[in-house]
């Protein structure tokens, strides 16, 4: 852990991460606010996350492939503009200028998450990158944790109008890391040229149920993340219960993260994914059965479990495709987050129809279903078989 610390570039990165996903994490608890202002439902409000989270996910795989061609020097404009187009989200007065706003703010999001994925992975060496790559993560994760902190701090002084000071981490994070990574960007551009320039085949089934079993994940995730602050809300408690609760469960899938990382280094990561999986369905029986005080447990065992395993899917993706690795950071991440911005509405509209408590408890099928598909996933030794001769020629046009 203490190597990853001291690697500046990737603390740079990491610091990027943070700030980008903190805007992700702002969303819930701006989302009381929204439905008082514009007089929505929650299939409605849930809208907004899909518009930011879809545009960001539809997006990634085209970013992606810009980045495999071009290279990787302007993650720190795609942060700038994420925090430009968010800040503005608490002055628009129309609920259809607030979703064009939403969709613009995803689209730095898309174009972040690939780039910034791709030089993360030129930085770690094969033996580390499950630990690494989860490092990495985590800083995102954390920003999702500390996004409903400052959002409660911000609305509760400046009301919806408290969007306007977000501007600020967002210009002066992406305008360091513009100048902290100046000097990589040519390198990397030689490198992904080379590497977009084999033409390997594409274990198409294998990446199929990575993609898959990301997406699930990410809809359960999302969907926890999204709600709880309105259903706790609905119960009757206040902002200084939920926005902690929110936070936590956010927290705890960082933790998860990086010790599922260190994990799959050891066990391997098909075996880790499965079992998290398995561990989720008492999980999220018992958080959605027992609201309450208690709840702060039971988020912590639904965050651990739920987010956890997304940098080792991601890195799965990236080997089994290494020849277009930011393309398939593109695919996996995107598809997830779109999967994510997509079943909020849907468990809103649900929530509508038969109450929120049920609407997130069946994610236990969901659940199930994923395990299914999860026990497809390549083991340790068929991923180095299907990545090998990608990985070499990834190795030599990095070393050239």
């Amino acid at each position: 852990m203490r190597d990853f610390l001291r690697n500046g570039k990737l603390l740079t990165l990491m610091l990027g991460h943070f700030t980008v996903d903190s805007y992700v994490g702002v969303l819930p608890v701006l989302y009381p606010l929204l439905i008082g202002k514009f007089k929505l439902d929650l299939a409605t409000v849930g809208l907004v996350s899909l518009a930011y989270g879809g545009m960001a996910a539809i997006s990634q795989p085209l970013f992606g492939l810009l980045a495999d061609r071009f290279g990787t020097r302007f993650t720190g404009l795609a942060l700038a503009w994420t925090a430009l187009t968010f800040s503005v989200v608490g002055f628009v007065s129309s609920f259809p200028l607030l979703l064009a706003l939403a969709f613009a703010s995803g689209l730095g999001s898309g174009a972040f998450h690939p780039l910034g994925a791709l030089d993360v992975r030129a930085l770690l060496s094969t033996s580390r990158r499950s630990l690494g790559m989860s490092v990495y993560v985590t800083a995102g994760t954390v920003g999702v944790a500390a996004g409903p902190l400052i959002g409660i701090l911000l609305f509760g002084v400046f009301g919806v109008h408290g969007t306007g000071f977000l501007v600020i981490p967002g210009l002066i994070t992406g305008g360091y890391l513009l100048w902290r990574m100046r000097r990589r960007a040519g390198g990397a551009t030689t490198a992904v040229r080379r590497a977009a320039a084999s033409s390997h085949a594409v274990p198409v089934f294998a990446l199929a149920v990575v993609i898959a079993v990301m997406m699930s994940r990410s809809w359960t995730v999302n969907v926890f993340q999204a709600f709880t602050p309105t259903w706790y809300r609905q119960l009757g408690y206040g902002p200084e219960f939920y926005g902690p609760l929110a936070t936590t469960l956010v927290l705890a899938s960082a933790v998860g993260t990086v010790g599922c990382g260190s994990l799959a280094d050891r066990y391997g990561r098909r075996t880790v994914i499965l079992a998290t999986l398995v561990l989720t369905v008492p999980a999220v029986l018992l958080y959605t059965l027992y609201p309450g005080p208690w709840a702060f447990a039971t988020a912590i065992l639904i965050g651990f479990l739920a987010a956890s395993t997304a940098p080792l899917l991601l890195l799965m993706a990236q080997q089994l495709m290494a020849s277009r690795a930011g393309l398939a950071s593109g695919l996996v991440m995107g598809l997830g987050f779109v999967t994510g911005a997509i079943g909020v509405p849907i468990n809103g509209a649900i929530g509508d129809a038969i109450g929120l408590q049920k609407s997130l408890m069946t994610h236990v099928i969901l659940v199930i279903v994923t395990i299914g598909i999860a026990w497809f996933l390549p083991r340790e030794a068929e991923i180095e078989c299907l990545g090998a001769r990608q990985e070499s020629v990834l190795a030599v046009s990095e070393q050239t």
